[in-house]
This record gives C-alpha cells, structure tokens and sequence, in this order.
C-alpha cells in the first residue's frame, strides 16, 4: 500500500460520503450528477483552491502542511480519528501525539496484566499482536494456548483461527473495530512491513476482511460490549475497556468484565476449570 495513493482515496471517500443538501450548499445552477460534495465545494470550505483539492485526490505529489490538512478536515467534517489517520497520512502528527517507545514497558504492563486477575485481561501491540495474558483470558479464548506464538495476534484468531469462527455473535463489529483500528495503525506506522504484510494476508485469505478494508474506516471504538459464544460455557456478555498507556501509546490493554450476573457466574466456571 502506499500513504500517498491512500490519502487520495480517502479524501475521495469522504467529499463522496457528505450531503450537500444537509451542509446547506447551494446547487450552482446545475444539477448533481455524482454523490457527495463536489471538489470546488470542499476547496471553498477549506480556503484552498480547486486545482489542490483535484492535483490531492490525484495523488499527484502535493506535500499538505499541517494547516491544510487542518482545513480540509474541517470541510469534510471529518470525527477526531479520521482527522488522525489524515494526519498520518500526510506524514504529520498532531500536536500532542507522539510515537513513544514499547521498548522496556512490556514487562510492567504485562505484571499489570496478571494483577488484574480474575478479570480476562490482554496486552496487544499496535498489530494486534498480544504480548501478555493472564490465565482467564486463556480460558475465555478457545484453542489460545495451542495457537503457535506467531500466530498469537487477535485478528488472525478471529479472522482465520478455525475454533474461534463463531466465537463472537456480533462478528461483523467485532471486524469491523479491528479493521478500523489496523487501519489507523497502519497509517501511523508506514514503515511496518510486518504490518503491511499482515494486511496483504488478511486481505487475500478472507473476503470479510477485504469487503471492510475497502471502506476505510478509522473510528477506533475503545469501550462497548460484546456476546462472546464460548463453546463450553455459552454465552457470555462482556463489556470492554481498552485503554492506552500514557507512555506508551502504541500498546493497547484490553480488560472484559461480565456484563450481568448469569454472564459473571458462566465465566467463573470457565476460569475455575
């Protein structure tokens, strides 16, 4: 993949996703022949001129400084995590983020990990690899400890592991969340060639995962609740928190609680085993 080729189809993408009629545009005497926003619009909206937005979305060189990717951000109505994959994109970062390090931080999260016991809890890069699990979350995710540790990444469990196929009742979301968050992911981290292959994989072994790549989507969801189908203890309905070290923003620490009590009483059962 390349950032320059993306940055155009997404500002393709989103001038595409808006309704004039609901942003209160005027028709300019013609009528629309394509959805969305067309390129003078949006070069209106964001003090730019139309030959930009159309040499942009052509991905014919252009550098944007950070004060023009401000602007086209704002005409495109774009939400704080689309504007971030913007952003990175472009190569800049905006005030305030910043790359941080995970070197010498995986051993403290990873006790953090295990303290949280009884609480499911996991430790993932910004690949999905995980890096640290305590023994409930093991047991939560069917056939985990047999998987090869090259395999231990949360997409490819759920994408391609074949005992957790019809682990989530809401698998759809649950893709749709991770795609969001590799794609952000990928955007931030240009040079990651694991990365990049590991999407290249994704994308050629299964048609969910290409079908949702290609909606670029990049709101990161980091609360919510999910059914999990556990094949020996049923159903069990978690809520989630994922949150972000402060200083290490590229690491994710993913916690599940039991939703209700008929939820708490199965996955106790299941982490006694």
């Amino acid at each position: 993949m390349d950032t320059a080729q993306e940055l155009a189809a997404f500002l393709r993408s989103r001038r595409e996703g808006l309704d004039p009629d609901r942003l209160g545009l005027p028709l300019h005497g013609r009528p629309r022949r394509t959805p969305g926003l067309r390129r003078e619009e949006v070069a209106e909206l964001a003090g730019v001129s139309t030959d930009y937005v159309v040499r942009l979305e052509q991905s014919r060189g252009l550098r944007p400084s950070a004060e023009v990717l401000a602007a086209l951000a704002r005409a495109l109505r774009l939400d704080p995590s689309e504007r971030d994959y913007l952003f990175d994109l472009a190569g800049h970062r905006r005030p305030g983020i910043t790359d941080g390090s995970a070197a010498g931080a995986a051993p403290s999260l990873a006790r953090l990990v295990g303290d949280l016991s009884p609480l499911p809890a996991m430790l993932l890069d910004h690949r999905y690899d995980i890096l640290a699990w305590n023994p409930e979350m093991a047991r939560l995710l069917p056939g985990f400890e047999a998987v090869p540790p090259s395999r231990r990444n949360a997409m490819w469990l759920c994408l391609l592991h074949p005992e957790m196929r019809g682990f989530y009742a809401d698998r759809e979301q649950v893709l749709r969340d991770g795609i969001a968050h590799l794609r952000a992911a990928w955007a931030a981290h240009p040079e990651d060639r694991k990365l990049s292959d590991l999407i290249a994989e994704f994308a050629t072994q299964d048609e969910d995962f290409a079908r949702l790549w290609s909606e670029r989507d990049v709101s990161v969801n980091g609360r919510g609740r999910k059914v999990l189908l556990h094949p020996v203890a049923g159903p069990i309905t978690v809520d989630f928190e994922v949150l972000v070290p402060l200083q290490d923003p590229g690491l994710r620490l993913l916690v599940y609680r039991a939703a209700d009590e008929e939820s708490r009483a199965s996955l106790d059962r299941l982490c006694a085993g």
